[in-house]
């Protein structure tokens, strides 16, 4: 089970109920998908580029905007194991925080072609295995990382093509 805390924190670009459930929908699927073995919460709080900036440059001492920020709770083995002691909040353990730039994602939908959804989804799929000690510092670990978002958004039906799709017909 999976409990997505979801804060709009932005009014630059409009975060449609469909966009919400997006979140929810690919955390959960990312979950799934990892065969997670204990019921996660996750907070996403979707921003604009500013604070997106400022909390860039507070956590990773990076002073510029960006499109997505992870933030793990949890460490993992390599054979995806979490590590060490989990924090729970009653029944979840905090996987950790996902930081979007609502302004960032809406720039990108439109450069690749796709809808602002689709993207969010991705951004959201990235960040989520992130979270779950995913990284693309090497060619294999991208290339590994990187079929799993694609992978995960496919389940959902959430693809550059039919992005829209979804929005329209899902719910």
């Amino acid at each position: 089970m999976v409990d997505v805390i979801i804060e709009n924190e932005q009014d630059k670009v409009e975060f449609t109920d469909d966009c919400e459930r997006a979140v929810r929908d690919v955390c959960a699927a990312a979950l799934n998908e990892e065969e997670c073995d204990f019921n996660a919460q996750i907070s996403v709080t979707v921003t604009d580029d500013e604070r997106v900036r400022a909390v860039n440059l507070e956590q990773r001492g990076i002073d510029r905007a960006t499109d997505v920020l992870s933030f793990p709770m949890l460490e993992f083995d390599e054979n995806g194991t979490a590590d060490g002691e989990y924090e729970t909040d009653g029944d979840y353990i905090m996987l950790g925080d996902i930081v979007i730039s609502a302004e960032r994602a809406r720039e990108q939908a439109n450069e690749y072609g796709h809808s602002f959804l689709r993207e969010i989804s991705f951004l959201t799929a990235h960040s989520m295995l992130h979270l779950l000690g995913y990284d693309h510092e090497e060619e294999d670990e991208e290339r590994i990382m990187f079929k799993k978002q694609e992978d995960i958004l496919s389940l959902l039906g959430i693809t550059r093509d039919i992005g829209e799709i979804y929005e329209k017909e899902k719910f």
